[in-house]
């Protein structure tokens, strides 16, 4: 299959496409992806919603984080015989959290030409929505699970005066707020934002303990996308400590108020006076006890 006239023989074009709303495809991807000899999609099931919804007719090839040396192999031979081929993943820019590294790199060092083809992108939609400043911006991909790695990420984004882009899972989004609450102080402002560009965005601002408790109480659902301000070296951020020895996590601050509302002190009393224990804002509190009343059936 011959190159059309929008691309360049042997050129391996990374071509960014829509995070959501499948309308949102540029006109120059649209040309690109119609053009080309192959293109090498990241699940070929998902990008089919593409193909179907702009009619291109393309073949598709599979080439994934799992891939192996065999499929990118066949890539860089069909770019060295003069192919053109253009790499898209899920959704937004490949290689930014996403496959596509070997490859490119690959025929990068083998002297051919790679075109980035730019377009949707949730880390800067992320950021435009989130309110936040961001003259400087610094994007931390997926944090590690767990252990020293993430302790010490953690740390840097708390003392970081830019502000910070990370990707969660909807159910790790609200332990990973916690974390940076504990981390940057309580008071350091956030944005939680969720299906960008899809008919359900959310965007949730507020201080990071906020964002905790709420994400806590409504955990997010589909795609989510944090943004941290960065850090000022104003009076309070950074104040709650990484060790548990100091003072109790939010977490652990929540369920004291939850284990004063069992006891049957009143909501807005426990998270006053749990919030005096801890210095943790009575806002991100208050909403622990309230749960822990409507399990126990009270007003």
């Amino acid at each position: 299959m011959s190159a059309g006239p929008a691309v360049e023989p042997g050129t391996l074009y990374v071509v960014a496409t829509p995070i959501g709303n499948l309308g949102d495809l540029t006109f120059r991807a649209l040309e690109i992806l119609r053009g080309v000899a192959v293109v090498a999609a990241e699940d070929t099931r998902l990008t089919r919603r593409i193909w179907a919804r702009h009619g291109i007719e393309t073949p598709l090839v599979s080439y994934h984080a799992q891939s192996g040396p065999a499929r990118e192999a066949e890539l860089i031979a069909r770019l060295g015989a003069g192919d053109a081929v253009a790499l898209v993943t899920d959704a937004g820019t490949p290689l930014v959290s996403d496959p596509g590294e070997g490859l490119v790199a690959a025929w990068a060092a083998a002297g051919g030409r790679v075109v980035p083809v730019p377009g949707p992108s949730a880390v800067l939609a992320a950021l435009v929505a989130s309110g936040l400043p961001a003259p400087r911006w610094a994007f931390e991909g997926f944090l590690p699970r767990r252990g020293s790695e993430r302790k010490a990420r953690i740390a840097r984004i708390a003392a970081d005066d830019r502000a910070t882009v990370l990707f969660e899972a909807p159910g790790r989004t609200a332990a990973t707020l916690a974390d940076l609450a504990t981390a940057a102080g309580p008071a350091r402002r956030g944005a939680l934002c969720r299906e960008l560009t899809k008919r359900h965005e959310e965007v949730r601002r507020g201080t990071l303990a906020e964002l905790a408790a709420g994400a806590a109480a409504d955990p997010p659902r589909g795609e989510v996308t944090i943004v941290v301000a960065g850090a000022t070296g104003e009076p309070g951020e950074g104040a709650a400590p990484v060790t548990r020895g100091d003072r109790p996590t939010l977490a652990e601050a929540q369920a004291a108020v939850a284990a004063r509302v069992r006891g049957g002190e009143g909501r807005s009393a426990a998270a006053r006076a749990v919030s005096a224990e801890t210095g943790w804002p009575r806002r991100a509190l208050y909403g622990a006890g309230s749960a822990a009343e409507g399990r126990d059936g009270r007003e």
